[in-house]
């Protein structure tokens, strides 16, 4: 992994003021803590519920899925997915390309893209796609390309940063109507089996508020583990709402309690020894974790497999920009707060051009429950 220019001071400050921004907007909390008071019994205050308490089956209502009719893997896992998640036929988009190949050229996708658009309803809020491959369009990741349409300002020759996203960050619920951004994660399994195991995982973390633990990982790789920088603010402003957990090494072993597991190394080795509760999100900084198929660095892919709900990794050499990676405390905020997976994992990337969301896009674990 190349070193990035410009994240030095000036840009530890800047990523370090995101999650400062939390401790002046604790009252956004007020969701998550409500949630729990819901699940222990109590009255939710504080919580809007009209915006921040959407049910399942109206975030199910808002996510267009997309299919490739020329993978028959693809045309599996849609039906499973619109069936289990209760998604509106008038929501599946058919498209067919070959799906033998890592990248699809941005001529063939514009079509295709073109075709979605006019398939999409207008209420539509985000996309899940079917498919492991391809994962990019050119230099751009496959859901950043289907979020923003394919723009070379996503892309970067080296060390450059690339087009921001306007939903970074945000609070919205509907990021089409008030940023005309589709967040877009791919459903990416290399058969069947994993696949439901995914969908099932997703499903069974609604609503549950699981008392895991989040642990950041503080590695010895030097290039990779330049998150770490932001894990004392991260602690000092979300451990009240939630445990976490500092660990200086390159392994996390024997962990029954993994909701959060955010690292920076090119091989993660032993996650399979750890239990990942239902909706858990884990991912590593690395260069090419994001080639799912392909890599000779370790696939994203591996953490779903290990029974992680939802991972992230990128399709090209980004070079180590932070932005171009998941800000672990701005993730876990929005999560615990009360979002979707898919929506909490694009508010936490601010340059997402070069990377592939991959995982159950409507699992809410800590979505406040509603009394009716």
């Amino acid at each position: 992994m190349n070193w990035a220019p410009g994240i030095g001071a000036k840009g530890t400050v800047l990523l370090r003021s995101w999650v400062g921004a939390v401790v002046k907007r604790r009252h956004i909390l007020t969701g998550f803590a409500g949630g729990v008071a819901a699940a222990m019994g109590l009255q939710s205050c504080g919580a809007d519920v009209s915006e921040r308490s959407l049910l399942p089956s109206a975030k199910a209502k808002a996510l267009a899925v997309v299919v490739n009719q020329a993978d028959p893997l693809s045309v599996t896992i849609a039906r499973y997915y619109q069936q289990r998640r209760a998604i509106p036929e008038a929501n599946l988009i058919r498209l067919e390309f070959d799906p033998n190949r890592k990248t699809m050229p941005a001529q063939e996708f514009e079509r295709l893209k073109r075709q979605v658009d006019a398939s999409t309803p207008p209420h539509i809020q985000g996309y899940a796609l079917t498919w492991v491959a391809p994962y990019r369009v050119d230099g751009m990741s496959i859901t950043s390309a289907f979020a923003f349409g394919f723009d070379e300002k996503f892309c970067a020759e080296g060390c450059q940063p690339t087009a921001e996203n306007p939903y970074f960050n945000q609070f919205s619920q509907t990021p089409y109507q008030d940023f005309q951004v589709r967040p877009t994660m791919a459903l990416a399994a290399l058969n069947f089996a994993q696949a439901k195991a995914l969908i099932d995982r997703g499903i069974a973390a609604d609503f549950t508020h699981p008392a895991g633990t989040a642990y950041l990982l503080s590695t010895s790789d030097r290039a990779r583990n330049v998150r770490a920088q932001f894990y004392l603010d991260i602690e000092q402003a979300l451990s009240p709402y939630f445990s976490i957990k500092v660990v200086h090494s390159n392994i996390l072993r024997d962990r029954l309690d993994v909701m959060f597991y955010f690292t920076g190394s090119a091989q993660v080795r032993q996650i399979e020894s750890n239990l990942f509760l239902p909706g858990a999100i884990a991912d590593h900084l690395t260069s090419l974790g994001g080639m799912l198929t392909d890599s000779h660095q370790m696939s994203s892919l591996r953490w779903l497999e290990a029974g992680a709900t939802g991972s992230y990794g990128t399709v090209v050499e980004p070079c180590n920009f932070p932005q171009k990676f998941p800000h672990p405390g701005i993730l876990m905020l929005h999560y615990l707060n009360g979002d979707t997976l898919l929506q909490a994992y694009w508010k936490s990337v601010l340059q997402p051009g070069q990377g592939i969301f991959i995982g159950e896009p409507l699992a809410q674990p800590f979505a406040p429950l509603l009394r009716l």
